[in-house]
């Protein structure tokens, strides 16, 4: 599915957060069946923990809307490729959004879904009346039901950039309007 090249790693650098010298910058070019080459980069802090990751595309891609249907268990496995720029929205459930935090990386549907449920449960622990814990915990059945087929549900990706994409058949992918490539 896809193929990996050895990470380049550089350890020893200066975290921007905490200011040790504990940063690790890393780099992996990967090809990816169907989407083509792409770099991975990475920030790690091994004192204060800080990460930041990226995923950008070798190619020049146009900014791109992507929708996916998941029907069934099976379709947990689609790959899905997510810039930092891109805004990923589950439909009735919510939505990661591009920001200064934001990360970029591969993963699939499941993946998503289980940020998405961590996301929940962390809402759902910190929840101060009973409606928002009730809903939070509402909607993390909703997910399994997601993940173990019995419910449908529809995933966009939404990218400026057009670093993002859904490597699936079932994918539709169309101009994003409105908005104008980086050249």
């Amino acid at each position: 599915m896809t193929e990996e090249q050895p990470v380049s790693a550089m350890g020893g650098q200066e975290c921007p957060f905490c200011r040790e010298k504990t940063l690790t910058l890393s780099e992996q070019e990967r090809e990816i069946a169907y989407f083509g080459k792409v770099y991975l980069f990475s920030m790690s802090c091994s004192s204060c923990k800080y990460h930041k990751s990226d995923v950008e595309c070798a190619d020049h891609h146009d900014p791109a809307r992507y929708t996916l249907e998941v029907t069934s268990a099976e379709d947990m496995s689609i790959r899905i490729v997510k810039s930092s720029e891109a805004t990923v929205k589950i439909a009735h459930i919510g939505s990661i959004e591009p920001g200064e935090a934001a990360n970029g990386y591969i993963s699939n549907v499941e993946g998503i879904l289980q940020r998405m449920k961590h996301a929940i449960e962390i809402a759902k622990e910190t929840a101060e009346d009973d409606d928002e814990a009730n809903k939070a915990r509402n909607l993390i059945k909703k997910i399994n039901r997601v993940v173990f087929g019995d419910e449908k549900i529809k995933i966009v990706i939404e990218d400026p950039t057009g670093n993002s994409a859904i490597i699936s058949e079932k994918a539709i992918k169309e101009p994003m309007k409105g908005k104008k490539s980086k050249d």
